[in-house]
């Protein structure tokens, strides 16, 4: 599929999700098979822009393109600013965050508290639609709460500003994370527009893609928490929708070298101090469902110095291969832990 200029190698994408989809940890899941990736949310207020945590949430430098750079804010003009901003800067596709659930950013009128002001939507996507000319997607919710849907309305809205893409996560703003993905609003919007659709909620496995694309028709989906410690879900998912058949786990050996490549691309991102404190929510999620994960999670936790976590992930991959020669994941697991 594309989006506008852009063809994409496949419709499996990773979920901007801030804190985690940083440059590093995007790169890797395109590497190991997603179609497309979009920036961590960045602030559109100009006095952000050059902030530390601003700057490497629109850094793209190496990265596979397209490059897409997602932006939050309420004011409209700062929107279209902040969107002309980062397309100087080398952004080939702008996304428009509009579901954010999180307290901090809705109390701002951000993300999805957006949905609560059609007005006031329709303006913003008009003003960034006109201020650049690359193009420009929203991600978005399926209304305020499960009493104020207005996720069809909001396409409609969308797609008469000239938006490229939409994506649908299946819940409402009051959801949060909670309940099951509302894939029968997915596939009203998709049958209400003509642009492409992706679909995001609850997409964990390679069947549960494949059936959210039956159910929805959406064009293309999004997988979010379940790509945390598990980037190779990319490359498993387009392996079964194009095969029907399933990969086995990937090799210890393949894990460690990735592992051993994404720590050091994550320290020089951050730097070390940082970069060791921020490397350690993806050593646990790499290893969380591991024999002997929560263990040695516990211990990497209180690691010091960015060498000694290092090496101390590359003797852990290197212990599992006691269980074989591939990674031991979930009731596996247990059982040789027990």
């Amino acid at each position: 599929m594309n989006i506008g200029p852009h063809f994409l190698r496949n419709n499996v994408f990773v979920a901007p999700m801030a804190g985690v989809t940083d440059r590093p940890f995007r790169q890797l899941c395109k590497q190991l098979g997603a179609g497309y990736a979009v920036s961590e949310m960045a602030a559109s207020d100009p006095r952000m822009w050059a902030s530390e945590k601003t700057s490497r949430r629109i850094n793209h430098d190496g990265e596979m393109e397209p490059k897409a750079v997602q932006i939050a804010g309420a004011d409209p003009a700062m929107l279209a600013a902040s969107a002309k901003f980062n397309v100087d800067r080398g952004a080939q596709i702008i996304d428009i965050n509009m579901g954010c659930p999180v307290k901090k950013v809705c109390n701002s009128w951000c993300g999805s508290a957006l949905l609560q002001n059609e007005k006031l939507v329709g303006t913003i996507l008009d003003a960034v639609v006109a201020a650049v000319d690359v193009p420009v997607t929203l991600k978005f919710r399926t209304g305020w709460d499960r009493q104020n849907k207005n996720a069809l309305s909001i396409a409609r809205m969308a797609e008469a500003a000239g938006i490229a893409m939409l994506t649908l996560h299946g819940r409402t703003r009051a959801d949060g994370y909670s309940g099951n993905a509302e894939y029968d609003t997915i596939a009203a919007v998709k049958a209400a527009v003509s642009i492409p659709v992706v679909a995001n909620g609850d997409i964990t496995t390679p069947e549960k893609a494949r059936q959210v694309l039956a159910i929805t028709g959406a064009d293309a989906i999004m997988v979010g928490r379940a790509a945390q410690g598990r980037p190779w879900i990319f490359r498993e998912i387009v392996h079964f929708l194009e095969t029907g058949q399933y990969l086995p786990a990937p090799a210890v050996t393949e894990v460690r070298k990735l592992m051993n490549e994404h720590l050091r691309a994550h320290y020089v991102f951050y730097g070390d101090f940082m970069g060791l404190r921020t490397a350690r929510k993806h050593i646990g999620w790499y290893v969380r469902d591991l024999p002997g994960g929560e263990d040695f999670r516990q211990r990497m936790n209180r690691m010091e110095e960015c060498d000694e976590q290092l090496a101390a992930v590359d003797s852990f991959f290197e212990s599992q291969l006691q269980y074989g020669e591939r990674l031991q994941y979930g009731l596996a697991a247990q059982k040789l832990a027990a």
